[in-house]
């Protein structure tokens, strides 16, 4: 086998011959950054040569490309992860809605319609179940004649002890808001008086627990 003679010291490059070589190497290198890579890939042309070779169109659309793909990166991530002092602020606004309108919210209130039909000199007694200080409003009338009333109430643990709220004689109709005085029952009385049955209307509303005729 023969194996090729090692090349002489003369042979040799010198080390400005190595030197010199490499600053070539590197001007090309810079030259080619600067006239080929920096227009194709970035749209930085500072010697023109890239608008000439057509490469700088080339680096604009991939900036463009990049930028816009960071940009909805970007929404993503937005909408992914929203800002939580929005959120809590939306949280404090929500709640402060809800609370106004409970506090505003009207308690139910109940409405009723009783009829009753008295015979001459009959009477009969009306009447709504309210704690102290509830209020029911109320309108009656008559169809047929005039009766006498007594708007009065009575606690539920004495029967007897009669409160009036308002009375009179020989109407067709009244109205207005009882607020009861204390817990029992509170109503109305109405006697027939003439000589032809009489039909009494009676309409309430308001937040009483029952309404019922008597007697």
């Amino acid at each position: 086998m023969y194996n090729s003679d090692l090349p002489t010291r003369a042979e040799l490059p010198t080390s400005r011959q190595l030197l010199r070589s490499t600053f070539i190497a590197l001007a090309t290198a810079c030259l080619l950054l600067v006239t080929i890579v920096l227009p194709a890939e970035y749209g930085i042309d500072p010697t023109g040569a890239g608008q000439a070779l057509g490469l700088k169109q080339m680096g604009d659309i991939k900036t463009q490309l990049y930028q816009e793909a960071i940009d909805d990166a970007a929404t993503d991530a937005k909408k992914a992860k929203p800002d939580q002092r929005s959120s809590l602020w939306d949280a404090i606004i929500s709640e402060m809605i809800i609370g106004t309108a409970h506090a505003q919210a009207a308690p139910a209130v109940r409405t009723d319609e009783t009829s009753v039909t008295l015979q001459p000199g009959e009477g009969v007694e009306v009447k709504a179940a309210l704690t102290k200080g509830q209020k029911i409003t109320y309108s009656w009338k008559t169809d047929g004649g005039k009766v006498n009333h007594d708007t009065h109430g009575e606690p539920h643990n004495n029967p007897n002890a009669t409160t009036s709220y308002k009375k009179d004689r020989g109407v067709t109709g009244d109205e207005g808001v009882l607020t009861a005085a204390f817990d029992g029952n509170h109503g109305w009385f109405w006697r027939n008086r003439g000589s032809a049955p009489v039909t009494v209307t009676l309409k309430t509303s308001g937040d009483y627990t029952e309404i019922k005729r008597l007697k």
